[in-house]
């Protein structure tokens, strides 16, 4: 086999499917448009890179693609990437389930895959921005900054979508698929914080807690998670308001209200359990000041806040409080509001959901509507949660588009 293959995108999908392709027998060429591939690998999980995770199913993907989740995991799911790693020489760490690198660094992942493609001989174009793509008789021609146009038997787009475009994820992707007749389901930022229009978020920035967020659409909750909150002086971020963005994203996109429900006391689930625990409370610190009732409640600035928004001083004695501010203020505890008014741009987002739509796109990621281009990572309409699904796309979709372009029959 001889084939001659394009990967446009080094990143991990890209850097993937090369590996796969040149293992195939094809001679790969990788066009990444900075100075150096894999850069966005590098600022995955704070540097540490949660590169998989043990519990996977495609109920932890979004978009128009999840019904290919399967088939490709299928071919290439969690225990192909981890022999995958191990082969090329990582040691991984499991904790409780989100694989990560041993050595704790991301850029053993970068640096075991760069070596892999040079003992491959994989061609790599830095610095090389591709600007079209046209399908020819004889074959795919691809065109890029600084580069002679070239011929090739097979083309793999893994640009990605458009977040962190520092990292080379402007969207580019998406043009050039468009070039091709393919239709992108419109997109926004993913696994981002939250900007909320409340001034008293900037009284409890840098607070992080444990907290449940419920996300409302014209007043209908639609998702929840929980975890760590984190207040921003703009409004929410930490891993469950991350995992609920998405769709906050496309119902503002679409001029929905959106609204955040927050439950400060996640733990307490029984309701007489927590009848009974208010009550013990205000009779045990019936003497003491409504500050002291609610140190140890909550972080302290938030139960400041809480108090404030109750409309009680924060001098005044439990036993004086009106019963319905008492009442509000644990009504707060377990639902403060906060209204969303947008996410932080794909500069700080984690993921791009949407993309190329997926019904043009055949089982072994080859376009149905031009023979021989493939498609693999961000840039199509699949986007997984945190923990590691993303990169696993990444990995899985890339080893099956290399795979296929080079003519394996699996």
């Amino acid at each position: 086999m001889d084939r001659r293959i394009a990967v446009i995108g080094g990143g991990a999908a890209g850097m993937t499917a090369a590996i796969w392709a040149a293992r195939a027998g094809a001679r790969v060429t990788v066009y990444e448009r900075n100075d150096r591939v894999g850069k966005k690998i590098l600022s995955t999980g704070s540097g540490k890179c949660n590169f998989s995770n043990e519990r996977m199913s495609a109920a932890c993907y979004h978009g128009g693609g999840t019904a290919l989740i399967d088939g490709v995991y299928g071919r290439f799911g969690v225990r192909e990437t981890k022999d995958f790693f191990t082969e090329l020489g990582m040691r991984i760490k499991d904790r409780d389930g989100y694989l990560y690198p041993a050595s704790g660094q991301a850029s053993t992942v970068l640096d075991v895959l760069r070596y892999e493609m040079e003992r491959l001989a994989v061609a790599v174009h830095t610095g090389a921005q591709v600007k079209e793509i046209t399908a020819e008789a004889d074959g795919i021609a691809v065109s890029a900054d600084g580069r002679d146009r070239e011929r090739y038997d097979a083309v793999i787009l893994t640009c990605g979508g458009a977040a962190a475009p520092v990292t080379g994820s402007d969207g580019q992707g998406f043009v050039l698929a468009r070039m091709l007749g393919h239709r992108i389901v419109p997109t926004v930022p993913a696994l981002t914080a939250l900007r909320c229009s409340e001034d008293f978020c900037k009284r409890v920035a840098g607070v992080r807690c444990e907290a449940r967020v419920t996300l409302y659409i014209d007043g209908q909750a639609v998702c929840a998670d929980a975890g760590e909150l984190q207040w921003t002086d703009y409004g929410i971020s930490g891993i469950p308001v991350f995992q609920i963005s998405r769709e906050a994203a496309y119902a503002l996109r679409d001029g929905h209200e959106v609204t955040a429900g927050i439950d400060l006391l996640p733990d307490m689930t029984d309701a007489e359990a927590e009848r009974e625990f208010w009550t013990a409370r205000r009779a045990r610190m019936a003497g003491q000041t409504a500050e002291q009732f609610v140190t140890g409640l909550v972080n302290k600035k938030l139960g400041l806040l809480l108090l404030k928004l109750s409309g009680i001083r924060e001098t005044a004695r439990v036993a004086d409080i009106p019963a319905s501010a008492g009442r509000k203020l644990e009504r707060l505890c377990r639902f403060l509001t906060v209204t969303v008014r947008g996410t932080n741009p794909y500069a700080q987002a984690q993921v791009c959901a949407g993309g190329v739509d997926c019904a043009e796109v055949t089982e072994t990621l080859e376009s149905r509507l031009v023979p021989h281009v493939y498609f693999a990572g961000e840039i199509l309409d699949i986007d997984g949660i945190c923990g590691g699904y993303n990169l696993q796309w990444a990995w899985s979709s890339g080893a099956v588009a290399g795979r296929s372009a080079a003519g394996c029959r699996e």
